[in-house]
């Protein structure tokens, strides 16, 4: 079966635009499917093959949050301007801006789980249902990990990446060849690393504006404006059925999902095998039948 048709387009969003793509038609009578994209300050890119889910009637919608990739840049922004608020804002501007504000499915990925979460908490009557994807309930869990992980790196390349965030050169290319033995370990296991990956990688490091204002310098040395949020505390007023996953090699480990198996209401967790961060890239297949099974069972 072929791909429905994709339409591109941006959204107004206060004075800056949002982008998005359509694949399938929205006026469908089953729910569209809104993708998150992790970093914060990533990309749509490395979500591009979670289209094909619109052949299950499904209209999927990818789009850019604001300041990176097709949506506006804002480079000058402070961290003060960049908060979870402000992407809290634009998600339900983009939902009505497209017309499917009263029946949709999220799926948020890594900090796209997070926020997708911290929306669903607060009782939207047009949600339908809810995938949490390779998300942390807290960063104060995410760090607590980050801490074992990093542990069971080589203990030169541990101690590489020690160096130079004590110094502050985490922008060198000694930090960067050793971050990426913790990336190739713990969020994409596939080599060479795929196209829309990379795309994504790349987008950030070409403008990390976000990525470094709330974020960090890496996933694994979070000392941005995020460091101490949460959306453990909410996650219990969830009420839509909820899905969900992560990797066996995840650097969102078992222990920083944990909290939203024990409180939302209605959740099941996958854990993919052969996976880390990925598993829509690492194990296609598999991750195309958990999602129909998912969405067919909210449809």
């Amino acid at each position: 079966m072929s791909l429905a048709p994709s339409a591109k387009g941006t959204v107004p969003f206060k004075e800056f635009e949002t982008w998005y793509r359509v694949t399938g038609d929205l006026d469908s009578e089953r729910p569209a499917l809104v993708l998150l994209h992790g970093g914060p300050g990533s990309t749509h890119d490395y979500m591009l093959n979670m289209a094909e889910l619109s052949e299950l009637g499904f209209p999927v919608v990818h789009y850019d949050q604001l300041g990176n990739g097709g949506s506006t840049h804002l480079p000058d922004r402070g961290a003060a301007f960049w908060t979870v608020k402000l992407f809290l804002d634009e998600l339900d501007n983009l939902l009505q801006g497209l017309g499917i504000a009263d029946k949709y499915v999220l799926f948020g990925q890594s900090w796209g789980g997070m926020l997708a979460a911290r929306h669903a908490s607060k009782g939207p009557e047009g949600l339908r249902g809810l995938v949490i994807a390779n998300a942390p309930a807290s960063y104060q869990l995410w760090l607590r990990e980050m801490k074992v992980l990093r542990e069971q790196l080589p203990e030169e390349v541990n101690a590489t990446l020690l160096r130079h965030e004590a110094a502050g050169t985490t922008q060198s290319d000694e930090y960067f060849d050793a971050m990426r033995v913790f990336y190739e370990k713990h969020v994409c296991r596939l080599s060479p690393w795929p196209r829309d990956y990379m795309a994504s990688f790349m987008e950030i490091y070409n403008d990390p504006t976000v990525y470094y204002a709330m974020n960090g310098p890496s996933e694994f040395h979070v000392i941005g404006t995020l460091k101490d949020w949460s959306v453990e505390e909410c996650s219990a007023d969830i009420e839509v059925p909820t899905l969900l996953i992560s990797g066996r090699y995840d650097e969102a480990t078992p222990a920083t999902v944990q909290p939203f198996y024990d409180n939302i209401p209605d959740a099941r967790w996958e854990i993919f095998e052969e996976s880390s961060h990925l598993p829509h890239l690492e194990e296609p297949e598999r991750f195309r039948e958990v999602m129909a099974e998912f969405l067919k069972g909210i449809a």
